[in-house]
């Protein structure tokens, strides 16, 4: 009767950590689907945001509100603020009703294509490292141009003629870069004082800008007329239109009188 009685013990309990296993594992599954229920709070477009357009822009004119959706249908890498891409743009067209992730935006540089403003057209221009400020400008940039037109003649104290610029000064206050080609080298010839041609390797780089026709027009012309020089600009720096610099207003006492067209 003993041996009986333990065996019906034994039994009992496992009996009841069976029942205890489907206890737990009945709740866990409770568990689960109730957290794939939950609401959670999530960014989403409520209009198409294009390639190109800013967060900044998309949130002003409407097109993103916080919205809640079930966890279960939560898009990995979703967003519940838009702090951490606040200053990037769309790389890819956002459509309604989409959620917005974070690898959906980047820089102007990121994007899929050549982004071009409305009412702007793209113009490309060349230019040396020393011209684009020492490779600094990318794309998304703003910058200021300057034109130097070389049509001046300087009649130096020891009777030599120096060539310069006739002046120098800002063609176009603030465009957007829109893009930056590739690098390629090519080969320029100077001449020293002593008459010497040299040759030298200088890195030249295709960079496009947004730009209106009459911007356009001015930029061409400075472009085939003038050595152009590009200034990287912040939202806080200040530019304006003005008469520019001459050689005279640097050196007043050496060029009087000795400068010619």
């Amino acid at each position: 009767m003993g041996r009986r009685s333990v065996l019906l013990l034994v039994a009992a309990l496992i009996a009841l950590a069976g029942t205890a296993m489907i206890v737990l594992y009945v709740q866990g599954i409770d568990a689960r689907a109730t957290k794939d229920q939950e609401l959670v709070e999530v960014l989403v477009a409520t209009a198409t945001i294009e390639t190109g357009e800013t967060v900044a822009d998309a949130q002003e004119a409407g097109k993103i509100e916080k919205s809640e959706v079930r966890r279960a249908d939560l898009v990995d890498g979703s967003l519940s603020s838009t702090s951490s891409i606040a200053d990037l743009v769309a790389i890819g067209t956002v459509y309604p009703g989409e959620q917005l992730i974070a690898k959906k935006f980047g820089s102007l540089g990121d994007t899929q294509g050549l982004v071009i403003p409305d009412g702007k057209m793209a113009v490309s221009v060349e230019l040396t490292d020393f011209e684009r400020v020492a490779g600094f400008v990318n794309p998304g940039n703003e910058v200021a141009i300057f034109a130097t037109p070389q049509d001046l003649v300087a009649l130096l104290p020891d009777d030599k003629e120096k060539k310069l610029g006739d002046y120098t000064r800002i063609v176009l206050t603030r465009v957007p870069v829109l893009g930056v080609g590739t690098t390629s080298v090519t080969s320029k010839t100077t001449k020293t004082e002593d008459g010497d041609q040299v040759a030298e390797e200088v890195a030249r780089t295709i960079l496009t800008l947004a730009v209106t026709q009459d911007e356009a027009e001015k930029l061409i012309q400075a472009d085939r007329n003038s050595d152009i020089t590009f200034a990287l600009l912040t939202d806080e720096s200040k530019v304006a239109d003005n008469p520019g610099a001459r050689p005279g207003d640097l050196f007043p006492e050496l060029f009087a009188g000795n400068l010619r067209p």
